[in-house]
């Protein structure tokens, strides 16, 4: 397993929670966020490609691995926008985005982040924020493979294209408004 820490002033989170597009448009917006990297990660195919995840026979789930600096924003703050984004009670879903390809997941990079995400779990569960059970997995990252060029920025390289102007942007705009105070500077609530 990887450790956390690249050097002292970046740490890595992992989140599946739907289309790595969505993941990564929120994510990217967010002060004390470095970079935020496309991929795929918890199959067991080798240097999958879009094309095999997407048939969802490999196993990967789509993801986003965020480099943050840990002095400007939180483990913790990383997993209450997680949280707050995307559903996570519905099993391999989100929205019309069908698969095991899509589900909730947090690849943890050490153990204080497997606990603070068990714990932080734990909590939304006992306090009745959903209707539904939590479905979301809370698994070690094994390996993480970069997705292909084009996926990399892709809402912000795409913003016109359908699935974005309907499905991305939405989810964006919500986020702001929701999480303005958190925002880089420059980026409009």
């Amino acid at each position: 397993m990887m450790s956390i820490l690249e050097n002292k002033n970046s740490a890595v989170a992992t989140f599946g929670a739907g289309c790595f597009w969505c993941v990564e448009a929120v994510f990217q917006d967010l002060k004390g966020v470095i970079s935020v990297v496309s991929g795929y990660t918890g199959g067991h195919v080798e240097n999958p490609t879009y094309k095999q995840v997407c048939s969802g026979n490999t196993g990967h789930a789509e993801v986003a691995q965020i480099t943050y600096d840990p002095t400007v924003i939180s483990f913790e703050e990383l997993l209450e926008v997680f949280w707050k984004t995307h559903d996570p009670t519905t099993l391999n879903r989100q929205g019309n985005d069908v698969g095991t390809q899509y589900r909730s997941a947090i690849f943890y990079h050490d153990e204080e982040q497997k606990k603070l995400a068990e714990t932080y779990k734990q909590r939304l569960d006992a306090s009745g924020a959903f209707d539904k059970p939590m479905v979301t997995e809370i698994v070690p990252l094994e390996k993480f493979y970069a997705a292909e060029d084009y996926h990399q920025n892709y809402y912000n390289q795409n913003e016109y294209q359908p699935y974005c102007a309907f499905v991305v942007r939405p989810k964006v705009e919500k986020f702001r408004k929701v999480f303005g105070d958190k925002l880089k500077d420059g980026v409009k609530s």
